[in-house]
């Protein structure tokens, strides 16, 4: 445990920005996971709402560190392509 002042105080920070990022990890991913969703249900235009829906929580999170800013682009074009190889 923390022996002194700054310590304890940098274990507060830390446990808050833990929970904060935990918070905005799972949006990212429950975002992703309702795209995906869509896209096994065969509905484009649904899939595509849920597309855009989820395009601004992807780089939310890639501005606050969750994701990496790479792996945030890489994701949305990887929905997005999939979205359009649909029927």
């Amino acid at each position: 445990m923390a022996n002194h002042k700054s310590a304890e105080k940098r274990a507060r920070q830390t446990e808050r920005r833990t929970a904060a990022n935990a918070a905005r990890r799972s949006r990212v991913r429950s975002s992703i996971k309702k795209v995906e969703e869509a896209i096994k249900g065969g509905d484009k235009k649904k899939a595509m709402d849920a597309l855009k829906a989820a395009q601004p929580e992807i780089q939310r999170g890639a501005g606050a560190r969750v994701i990496a800013k790479n792996a945030a682009s890489r994701r949305v074009s990887r929905l997005n392509a999939r979205i359009k190889a649909m029927a």
